[in-house]
């Protein structure tokens, strides 16, 4: 019987690796003539490692740390970043040479790289294999990128100085024109720029993308990818959502969640959660909290602690007594009743639950699919990466959720741009949660959810996506 096995370099990102692992596992559920060996690039201020996978360890799934190279002394993020995979390139050598080099070796058919590794697609031409990008956000933000180099390439448009010119832009994998101000940081800030462009080449050089969408959702996006006028000219393989709905969590926490959850009533409870790297400042997190008790809603509210200014360390938790200090006087006391402030949050387990009516979200790719999946509508509140255009695309182009902001964006070095005011926050939490009179909504939303479970499953969309891809792989062997 003919085998292959596949490299997998993903980014260390929370909401890439989770995401890389669950495509792995995919791929070896869906047919069993494959293995993978997933390749781990440890980053500053990234806690992936190997232990993260050993849960998940098969046979034919095995999980490597790559030596740790350190993070150059410079404070300009995009060329770090390169530096530090260019670092990494002698030892993915070395690891694939060392897997292809026994004789009962299966025969090497390609690599999967993160779109953030795209400089690993030069180590896959040196094994004479195809390389494919994993593509950790929706389709329609692909064709963004994707065009915005093109008009850099083509026209010499600089994207960072396009809020000088225009208002919008006309992107072929989106219906409606997207405002600059939902384009994300990276695009619009002159110190991404290098980044940017070369992020972008890079993806234009893979055999093709493999993305964490489906069809049903994102069904203009993946249609201009098949229209040559939008000159993408790139395979796509949508093959999601691939979610982690049982994510690694404090059992005791998350058990006192879900035990409160049970006691409130079905589609009741507002959840605010933020992403593994979300967070606010104390003027932001009080005006959230004058919101939510004028609101009257039942919440669940995540609320993450800050790093030191400057810094790229991940959000830590707050004490009780830090909580106190923070948040307005008595508040804890009187919304005791009705609401609680935690800090980590099983996210898909309490959107998940039947209570939870509404999702005050930052829009970031996974936590937008989880909240398709579980059909749950979401109140736009995006903080960085992608995420400003993904709430965009919520609002204004699927019509599947309502805004609290659009164009909300916190910077590492600048912090946020805006404050948002305790009666706009109020305005999009009453709103989430009172959606039987904006039907529409919540319909679509319910719609979603039923076609992101049947996509998966034979006939589906992504599931015959899924088998093209492997067909592909097995013809290179």
């Amino acid at each position: 019987m003919k085998k292959a096995q596949l490299v997998f370099i993903p980014s260390p990102g929370a909401g890439h690796f989770v995401s890389t692992l669950e495509f792995a596992k995919l791929l070896i559920n869906r047919d069993h003539r494959l293995s993978i060996t997933v390749l781990l690039i440890k980053f500053p201020y990234t806690d992936a490692t190997s232990d993260h996978f050993l849960t998940h360890s098969s046979d034919r799934i095995h999980v490597m740390d790559l030596p740790e190279s350190p993070m150059p002394n410079t404070s300009d993020m995009g060329s770090a970043m390169n530096a530090l995979l260019e670092s990494q390139k002698p030892y993915v050598k070395e690891a694939v040479s060392n897997l292809t080099a026994s004789d009962s070796a299966p025969p090497l058919a390609a690599f999967v790289v993160d779109m953030f590794c795209t400089t690993m697609i030069d180590v896959a031409k040196e094994f004479g294999v195809p390389a494919f990008v994993f593509f950790t956000s929706g389709v329609a933000f692909l064709g963004l990128m994707l065009h915005i180099h093109t008009l850099r390439e083509r026209d010499n448009i600089d994207a960072t100085k396009l809020s000088e010119s225009y208002t919008e832009l006309t992107i072929p994998s989106f219906a409606n024109s997207v405002p600059i101000r939902a384009m994300p940081s990276s695009v619009l800030r002159k110190e991404w720029e290098a980044f940017v462009l070369g992020y972008c080449r890079g993806l234009k050089k893979a055999h093709g993308i493999i993305v964490n969408s489906f069809e049903e959702l994102e069904t203009h996006a993946v249609h201009a990818f098949s229209d040559a006028e939008s000159g993408f000219g790139l395979p796509i393989y949508p093959v999601g959502p691939i979610l982690n709905p049982k994510a690694q969590g404090k059992d005791n926490e998350t058990h006192e969640i879900l035990h409160w959850l049970d006691d409130q009533p079905p589609s009741s409870v507002i959840f605010l959660c933020f992403g593994s790297r979300g967070s606010f400042d104390e003027d932001q997190v009080r005006e959230i909290a004058i919101a939510l008790e004028n609101s009257g809603a039942r919440f669940l509210w995540s609320v993450r602690k800050p790093p030191p200014k400057g810094s790229r360390a991940v959000p830590s938790e707050y004490t009780l007594a830090d909580l106190e200090e923070l948040l307005p006087q008595g508040f804890l006391e009187r919304t005791a009743g009705i609401g609680r402030v935690i800090g980590w949050a099983p996210q898909a387990q309490v959107l998940a639950h039947p209570a939870t009516g509404g999702f005050v979200s930052h829009c970031g790719w996974n936590s937008t699919l989880e909240s398709v999946y579980f059909g749950v509508p979401i109140a736009t509140w995006p903080l960085y990466a992608e995420q400003q255009t993904n709430a965009f695309q919520l609002v204004y182009e699927l019509k599947m959720a309502v805004e609290i902001a659009i164009d909300y964006r916190v910077e590492f070095d600048v912090g946020r741009n805006t404050l948002l005011s305790a009666e706009k926050i109020e305005r999009g939490i009453r709103s989430v949660l009172d959606l039987d009179k904006d039907g529409e909504i919540r319909e679509k939303v319910k719609e979603m959810s039923e076609k992101s479970r049947k996509t998966l499953l034979e006939g589906g969309c992504s599931y015959s996506y899924l088998g093209r891809f492997i067909e592909y792989i097995m013809n290179q062997v």
